[in-house]
């Protein structure tokens, strides 16, 4: 056992600060991790806040980690002392159902799923604590590999951001010759701009800010939309094969499912608070659909860091010192970062 330091929420809703939480010896399969960084994804402070149901504290955050190898376990095969690795939102899952053992664990049918933070170790049922930390140790069959090419802060964000689009891009086949819509420019949205973009996808972003312009277009993108002029979706009706929604705001959907072409797709990623509106006839008559995605499996998971390895495609970061964590949320719920904050755990 090991206790190291972090930065914890002790009570729900309450700033981070200063903590200790002791991490387990690596078993025979388990790999320990000397954190260098750990993202701030917007779930974060969701499960801080205790927004989507009772949570468990004190309370590490953090799923988006990258960090070096620093010991093994005896039967690990996977992973050598000195790899550069990441982990991403879950730790372990039940191993044995369709789902699975198809590298799909991220729906486990048993719903026995120990997510990084906020959650039970499925063996000891100790709690899980995350990436805000100097280390973790975690299963060789949860760990992923990181190209050594791409900035390793940059990258953390890949592990959350990064899976969360590259899933539905692969999943709905996009590529040369389709034609895909972002909603969004923010941490998550700029991550499909980059994939989807190098996947060969023509790419439109749909966002209500005239001020993201230039930054789509930095970003890579074919085409940007201005959607809060009431006439502009109305201009790009049944456009593209996938609409992908990074919005957590509530919205009207049925503006954006006209811009679907036949048999395409909007996906939802973000996660509004109210339930979701549409018209149905909006569906109908060329055979559209509204589906949802969440995170990927492992092996999907490797797909695409593999993938950024090889486009050299990194999250625009910010690097921060983790005294200014509580700043950095803030600043997330003021849309005040370009595109993800990352904390440099050598801080702590």
């Amino acid at each position: 056992m090991q206790t190291v330091r972090a930065y914890a929420a002790l009570t729900g809703g309450a700033p981070l600060g200063p903590w200790q939480v002791t991490r387990r010896d690596p078993g025979p399969h388990d790999v320990a991790v000397d954190i260098a960084y750990s993202g701030i994804c917007h779930s974060d402070i969701h499960q801080v806040n205790e927004e989507w149901g009772t949570a468990s504290f004190p309370m590490v955050p953090g799923h988006e980690i990258v960090g070096t190898v620093t010991a093994i376990g005896d039967q690990v095969t996977r992973h050598l002392l000195g790899d550069l690795v990441g982990v991403g939102c879950f730790v372990d899952s039940c191993r044995e159902c369709e789902a699975c053992l198809a590298g799909s664990e991220n729906y486990c049918l048993t719903g026995k799923i120990a997510f990084t933070y906020n959650s039970k170790e499925l063996t000891s049922g100790d709690p899980t604590f995350g990436g805000y930390s100097q280390s973790i140790v975690v299963s060789e069959n949860y760990l992923l590999k990181v190209p050594g090419n791409i900035d390793a802060a940059g990258a953390a964000p890949l592990l959350c951001a990064g899976i969360t689009l590259w899933s539905p891009l692969r999943h709905w086949q996009a590529g040369v010759g389709s034609r895909v819509a972002v909603m969004g420019l923010g941490g998550l949205g700029h991550m499909g701009v980059k994939l989807a973009k190098a996947l060969g996808a023509e790419v439109t972003v749909l966002s209500h800010s005239a001020a993201k312009e230039t930054n789509a277009y930095e970003l890579g993108a074919d085409h940007f939309v201005n959607t809060s002029d009431p006439t502009s979706l109305r201009s790009i009706r049944s456009s593209f094969d996938l609409v992908l929604n990074t919005v957590s705001a509530d919205l009207d959907l049925t503006p954006y499912l006209n811009t679907l072409t036949l048999n395409g797709s909007l996906v939802l990623l973000g996660l509004p608070s109210k339930p979701i509106e549409f018209r149905a006839f909006t569906l109908l008559g060329l055979r559209r659909s509204v589906s949802a995605s969440s995170i990927g499996g492992i092996q999907e998971t490797q797909e695409m860091l593999d993938f950024c390895g090889q486009n050299n495609i990194t999250s625009d970061v910010e690097v921060i010192a983790a005294d200014y964590i509580n700043e950095a949320y803030r600043r997330v719920l003021a849309s005040d970062v370009r595109y993800r904050f990352v904390i440099d755990t050598s801080t702590i």
